[in-house]
């Protein structure tokens, strides 16, 4: 299992002027260990291109596994950021 965060890929947070929805998504769960991010955290962080080489295989993991924590907006949403990286 995966203990490391998007922080400890990219870097700490640098705080942005602007705020939105995603900016918020992303600050509240740039140091939280990629295994315990939600599946539409995890599907953020993919379609933004942060911290990919821990989100990624998280990701491919979820998706084969099945897993559904309900926090998709749309069903197969994680699996869909996946497919959007090819």
């Amino acid at each position: 299992m995966e203990q490391r965060s998007v922080a400890d890929i990219e870097g700490l947070w640098a705080e942005r002027k602007f705020d939105s929805n995603l900016i918020q998504r992303c600050r509240e769960n740039w140091a939280v260990p990629i295994h315990r991010v939600t599946n539409l955290v995890l599907a953020t962080f993919i379609r933004q291109r942060v911290g990919l080489s821990i989100a990624v295989p998280e990701a491919e993991r979820r998706v084969e596994a099945g897993y559904d924590d309900d926090s998709e907006i749309y069903d197969g949403e994680l699996a869909a950021a996946l497919a959007d990286l090819s």
